[in-house]
């Protein structure tokens, strides 16, 4: 059993859930590589030092930089803000080093090009942070659409609705400038990501982005609350995409539903650990959708618990993307999603906004 020395960037909310995936996921999972928390870097050295006593981490960098070049981090993990998402993955990658990158890839699709194209040149395992698909219960969706089980697909509704932002009079704050912390790069990947995951491509889409609240206590806001997609997807099958900062009521509403010729599924984020299924078969007098509670025989859930019902939680998704990152680096192969998906997430969005702006349907570039 070998170790690996964990270099973290970034210690906030997302920065706080890597650091506890790493220190859990060797006994979670046990990991032929166990992760050994070496340094982490913040917006400053004393942050830095706050965060390096609170998860444990060995040393603290002054400078996202010096931990990138330190040989005994072995492996980085990104979760600072998207606009320094490219100088950090590159400068990783010219050091040879595994990278982890949290969702989006970049701030822009420049950059997320130029992301693959550092971690296909350098040859590194690179994974990117899409947790939500990683559930048990999404897990099982795609074992079920792969198997079937509703006959061939007919439509699929997605959407990522929260509402941190619906009370207009919620101050401006770092959300409401630039692009890439609009709803359409803060929020919308993630359901882009399921959508290609379940579905496959996107062949076109036309799109509608909107700003709800111009202004926030006099200070203008500069990018957008909410946007929809109406989409075609390579197979053929339609489809539609909402998401928003603004929807009112709903607090993490990740959710989708698929309809097919032989039955229905569907999905919410807010309850996680369920499943509705809804099979054409017998009397019509007893069909209807049933609740499947994940347990031992779902994907994943297993080693967290040997109780059906009792259920997974969010840290969870992030010490499953924590073992599939291990296994990238230990097997040398790549575990999907890497930079790639990352980047085809990064074209959907792209390709919203100039359907936006000119109110026509786009085809989406592929890879």
């Amino acid at each position: 059993m070998a170790e690996i020395g964990i270099g973290l960037i970034g210690g906030g909310y997302m920065g706080k859930a890597h650091a506890v995936a790493y220190s859990a996921v060797g006994a979670v999972f046990d990991t032929p590589l166990r992760p050994r928390l070496e340094m982490i870097a913040a917006g400053s050295p004393a942050s830095a030092e706050r965060y390096r006593a609170a998860y444990g981490f060995a040393r603290a960098a002054d400078h996202w930089r010096d931990l990138v070049a330190d040989p005994k981090v072995e492996a980085v993990v990104i979760a600072s803000p998207q606009t320094t998402h490219r100088a950090i993955a590159e400068a990783a990658f010219a050091a040879g080093k595994p990278v982890f990158c949290e969702k989006p890839l970049g701030a822009s699709l420049a950059d997320a090009q130029a992301m693959v194209a550092a971690a296909e040149a350098s040859g590194q395992p690179n994974m990117i942070g899409f947790n939500y698909v990683r559930t048990p219960a999404t897990q099982f969706v795609r074992q079920l659409l792969a198997e079937g089980a509703i006959g061939d697909v007919t439509w699929f509704r997605g959407e990522h609705t929260e509402d941190f932002l619906a009370d207009p009079d919620t101050p401006a704050n770092w959300r409401c400038f630039g692009r890439a912390a609009g709803c359409m790069g803060d929020l919308a990947p993630h359901m882009v990501n399921c959508a290609l995951a379940l579905m496959g491509p996107i062949a076109e889409l036309s799109a509608r982005v909107e700003t709800v609240h111009a202004t926030r206590g006099g200070v203008a806001v500069d990018n957008d609350d909410h946007g929809q997609m109406m989409l075609r997807f390579a197979s053929g099958v339609m489809g539609h995409l909402y998401f928003s900062r603004v929807a009112t009521g709903r607090k993490m509403g990740y959710a989708y539903e698929i309809h097919g010729t032989k039955g229905a599924v569907r999905f919410d984020q807010e309850d996680q650990n369920a499943v509705h299924l809804y099979r054409a078969e017998g009397p019509e007098a007893t069909r209807g959708f049933t609740k499947i509670l994940t347990g031992p025989a779902h994907p994943d859930y297993l080693p967290f618990c040997q109780g059906p019902g009792h259920g997974t939680g969010y840290q969870d998704q992030i010490i499953i993307e924590a073992r599939d990152f291990l296994r990238a680096i230990h097997t040398g192969q790549p575990v999907w999603p890497t930079f790639r998906e990352g980047l085809a997430t990064a074209r959907v969005i792209d390709t919203a906004f100039a359907s936006a702006a000119d109110g026509r349907w786009h085809p989406v570039p592929q890879i």
